[in-house]
């Protein structure tokens, strides 16, 4: 038995999908810090990733924000790995994620990939309207993204390095002696006024 570096994993799975996807190529992932989080319950209902935009529209680090009277300046936290300052960090519950089947794994990682800015300047993608993070509806924004994971699917010949897709968390722990993943507290914007 051996250990398995869930981090790596995903790491190597988001690198494949911006070099082969080009509504996707605007990410740089050396700039996307990925991390897991525990969830309580191991069932496949609720959240299963989340991300963490480091910038707000715009790419700015700070904002503005007016509450009655009183005027707050809201600055982001710095975060950086391996010397480099990061632009999102996306969470990903486990075991919660660990148990959907393949095809959903994938739908929620490219989800999540899909809220990065085009402009790749630390905000989200914004849509038009209230809902301005899934558009129109959460649903179709789901259903762009099983288009574009079953065309990603469609020209990989091979899923041999993402096998860990096929497995759910009690396989994983089956198959392997030890699961490592990278832990980071969620980001506190500072807040002054």
């Amino acid at each position: 038995m051996s250990t398995f570096n869930l981090t790596r994993a995903l790491e190597e799975l988001v690198a494949d999908i911006v070099c082969r996807v080009r509504e996707f190529s605007h990410i740089d992932p050396a700039k996307v810090l990925l991390c897991v989080s525990s969830t309580r319950g191991g069932g496949v209902h609720g959240t299963f990733a989340k991300i963490h935009p480091l910038r707000f529209p715009g790419g700015s680090r700070t904002r503005e924000v007016r509450r009655a009277r009183k005027v707050f300046t809201c600055t982001m936290p710095t975060v950086t790995h391996r010397d480099k300052e990061m632009l999102y960090i996306i969470y990903f519950l486990v075991p919660r994620f660990l148990n959907l089947s393949m095809r959903e794994k994938l739908i929620t990682v490219f989800h999540e990939l899909y809220h990065i800015s085009p402009a790749f300047d630390g905000d989200i993608r914004r849509f038009p309207g209230r809902n301005f993070a899934h558009g129109v509806s959460r649903k179709r924004y789901n259903s762009l993204m099983e288009v574009f994971v079953d065309r990603y699917l469609q020209e990989k010949t091979s899923l041999d390095c993402f096998g860990f897709l096929e497995a759910d968390m009690e396989a994983l722990r089956v198959r392997f002696q030890t699961i490592v993943a990278r832990r980071y507290p969620a980001p506190k914007l500072r807040i002054q006024g």
